[in-house]
């Protein structure tokens, strides 16, 4: 069975933002895989302008071309948004904080599957600052 963190820190924490605000980044993120997959279908749609509408969530542009790039960056800056808080919340830890936040998987999952190298107070310090970092950088 998984530990679940708690959803809201003490006030006096340092990495302290507010329950709904949590939430409001974890789903944030758990949305990655959606924008991985998007981007990478994306490629292929240029010629198939219809298909476009789908993914295009700005204004009206009639270039199919110009429709694709501008899809493809709305999704590539929400996933860098997300590596980047996880490489600043740790270097090392970067690709253990991108699966566990993107995939929800637990501490307890990351240490027997993928053989994390760090204890689990140092991983729930990380994690925490990685919504704390995604927090400031989302506003």
């Amino acid at each position: 069975m998984s530990t679940t963190i708690r959803p809201e820190l003490s006030d006096k924490s340092k990495y302290w933002i507010e329950k709904h605000r949590y939430y409001e980044l974890k789903h944030f993120c758990l949305q990655y895989p959606i924008w991985k997959k998007a981007y990478a279908s994306l490629d292929s749609l240029a010629t198939r302008p219809a298909d476009l509408a789908v993914f295009s969530k700005t204004r009206n542009i009639s270039s199919p071309v110009e429709k694709c790039a501008e899809a493809r960056l709305y999704y590539l800056d929400r996933m860098k948004l997300v590596e980047q808080a996880a490489i600043g919340a740790d270097p090392e830890l970067a690709e253990y904080l991108l699966r566990a936040v993107t995939e929800g998987i637990s501490f307890e999952c990351l240490k027997l599957r993928l053989e994390i190298p760090c204890c689990k107070d140092t991983y729930y310090d990380r994690y925490r600052k990685f919504f704390w970092l995604l927090n400031k950088t989302r506003g």
